[in-house]
């Protein structure tokens, strides 16, 4: 039995590394980012931030340099310069996204992404004509991607199936992390290399193949147009009911639309090759009957959209549904028309609407805030609270609770995409000032410390809630209910995660959780033979009993009593931005209890209490965890 040579695998190494070094790099880079991300010992959220966004920004230069290779290639020459630039920018991309992410650089993120997988699918094939070519390199690829893929978990399955064995037989505690740090190199370093490697490198001599997989054929002929027909037919069967009963349509259907384009196409993509050849005459007639088909659906998914957009107003998402809509007129228009069939429109064009939808001021983020900012400045003409192009409180006029709900969600949408400051044209005071004042407190947390994701929160909260008392919204804001006023309050021990048993026999956690979970928790103690029941009941009481002693403590007179001392502890006020949440950090002897029966003593010590109150109600308590303490008398 011959084993393997090794010299082929590393010549095929050299080979990728030297056609790819700027790729191979960007992997590397990503896939170290990776690792210190699986591995952050801290926890910081900055450095989670900053690895996030190096993974981000060496998965977009991998792709803008891979393009730039192949377009290189395709001329016929290596062009250094231009791969060393497009790979310097592709490191600049770094600094698009903000320090502290949100969720509009996730969806930057996603939108040049997409735009640079589809840049490497034609980037090699800019000339004209080439379809073929075209058609073949991106057949490639997918298979390469498949394979990869296919590789990839194989390997990670067995090795990690390896490590875990070697764990358990050898008693090696291996740190679970380590199966993290496996897949990011295998993701980040084995899948790229392996997938590089077969990238087609002689892209104008797949002109000449005009080779085609048997099993596509089945599938996209019995699979894929099936399930685009039965589509169609649910589709136009709803239009028709529209007809009828003249009544709009309703959300859900844009995305069965776009479903159909998405399969529609697709398939007729993946016997585009077939279509001249003898006895395959159906693949034009079922391409041309599809965009016919799809002419009725573009006009059922504009109503679909009018019917969210004329009452909510645009957002990312509804613009991404817009602009879908239009790429399918022009798709449809192009292939009813045109008589050369190029199917490298559909990259070109996407990949140019992603770009387009990014920056600028038509992209999805600019055209959304201009279209919640008219709606708010709407509500506010309404009820003649807009003057000299400013909003001014509404605090004394009577506002309907949808309408007050509705300013309250503009205003919630600009502070969740971090786009406060597009609002200042219509404030009075400075925002930009304002919500540094409200973030000074952020310098007193340390990196790290466990409360700096709810700070994070918290600073958010307060903007909102500043703005919204600015404008008169206040409250409305808190539930959404435009009448009653809840606050949060949250009671917390300080150095909550080292607890002294010192002098103690036994320690029983407690939790409200675990007790809806599980109403009677019974435990034994066999060193001193002691049978523990604990309970608590819907008042709020804790019992425990310890054999046939009994302790009580009243959680819900304990909870009454801190909030009518809230006053006395301001000293201990940790979070004070936020008008509909507090955060106290009290000394361990405010949340301390204990109760002594004739042979036991126990401390029932609080972690963590949660309540919320609301105006003309009880405060209600939300949650509770902590400590039971017992030391057995003798």
């Amino acid at each position: 039995m011959r084993f393997p040579s090794v010299k082929p695998l590393a010549d095929s190494f050299i080979s990728t590394a030297r056609r790819f070094p700027f790729e191979l790099l960007f992997a590397l880079a990503g896939t170290v980012a990776g690792i210190l991300y699986i591995n952050n010992v801290s926890g910081e959220q900055f450095n989670e931030s900053i690895y996030t966004r190096i993974m981000m920004t060496t998965n977009l230069g991998l792709l803008l340099s891979l393009s730039a290779t192949l377009f290189a290639e395709s001329k016929g020459n290596k062009r250094w310069a231009l791969r060393s630039i497009v790979a310097l920018l592709g490191g600049c991309l770094l600094f698009v996204f903000n320090r502290q992410l949100h969720i509009i650089d996730g969806l930057r993120f996603f939108l040049l992404s997409l735009a640079f997988h589809l840049l490497v699918a034609f980037a090699a094939y800019t000339a004209k004509g080439q379809v073929q070519g075209f058609w073949q390199f991106n057949k490639s690829l997918f298979l390469r991607f498949l394979t990869s893929g296919l590789y990839s978990g194989v390997l990670y399955v067995g090795l990690a199936a390896a490590i875990g064995a070697s764990n358990f037989l050898f008693n090696l505690n291996i740190h679970d992390k380590t199966y993290g740090t496996l897949f990011a190199l295998i993701a980040g370093v084995f899948t790229t290399l392996f997938f590089l490697a077969g990238v087609p490198a002689n892209t104008a001599e797949l002109e000449r193949d005009d080779t085609y997989p048997k099993g596509l054929k089945v599938f996209t002929q019995y699979v894929l147009i099936p399930l685009a027909s039965v589509y169609v037919i649910i589709l136009l069967a709803y239009e028709v009911k529209i007809l009828i009963q003249w009544n709009l349509p309703k959300g859900l259907v844009s995305n069965l639309i776009l479903g159909y384009a998405v399969f529609g196409i697709l398939s007729i993509l993946l016997v585009y090759p077939l279509r001249n050849q003898e006895g395959n005459k159906w693949i034009k007639t079922y391409s041309r009957s599809f965009y016919f088909l799809l002419v009725p659906l573009i006009v059922l998914l504009f109503l679909a959209i009018a019917s969210r957009i004329l009452p909510y107003g645009i957002t990312p998402m509804r613009y991404f549904l817009i602009a879908l809509a239009l790429w399918l007129v022009f798709i449809t228009v192009y292939f009813l028309l045109s008589r050369k069939q190029n199917i490298k429109i559909i990259p070109i064009s996407l990949s140019i609407l992603a770009l387009l939808s990014v920056y600028g001021p038509q992209s999805a983020f600019s055209v959304s805030g201009y279209s919640q900012r008219h709606i708010l400045v709407k509500i506010f003409k309404k009820y003649g609270a807009f003057k000299d192009g400013k909003l001014t409180s509404l605090n004394k006029i009577k506002i309907s609770k949808k309408d007050g709900n509705d300013a309250v969600d503009r205003l919630h949408y600009f502070i969740d995409n971090n786009d406060l400051a597009a609002l200042q044209p219509y404030i009075q005071r400075d925002i930009k000032k304002v919500t540094d004042s409200l973030q000074i407190a952020k310098n007193i947390i340390p990196p790290g410390n466990r409360y700096q994701r709810y700070f994070e929160y918290q600073i958010q909260r307060a903007q909102t809630n500043w703005l919204s008392g600015q404008l008169g919204l206040l409250k409305f804001e808190n539930n959404n209910n435009g009448d009653d006023v809840s606050i949060t309050y949250n009671f917390t021990v300080k150095n909550q995660d080292l607890l002294v048993v010192k002098g103690y026999d036994y320690l029983l956690s407690f939790s409200r959780l675990s007790l809806i979970a599980d109403a009677d928790s019974v435990y034994h103690l066999k060193p001193d033979n002691i049978r523990v029941v604990q309970t608590a009941n819907a008042n709020h009481v804790y019992t425990l009993y310890l054999n046939y002693d009994r302790v009580s403590f009243d959680v819900k007179n304990i909870a009454d009593s801190l909030f009518a001392k809230t006053n006395q502890y301001k000293k201990y006020l940790y979070m004070f931005q936020d008008p509909s949440a507090r955060l106290y950090e009290l000394p361990d002897s405010l949340l301390t209890f204990s109760a002594q029966t004739a042979h036991f003593k126990v401390v029932f010590k609080i972690k963590a209490l949660r309540l919320t109150n609301t105006d003309g109600y009880d405060t209600a308590i939300d949650d509770i965890e902590g400590w039971y303490l017992i030391t057995v008398l003798k």
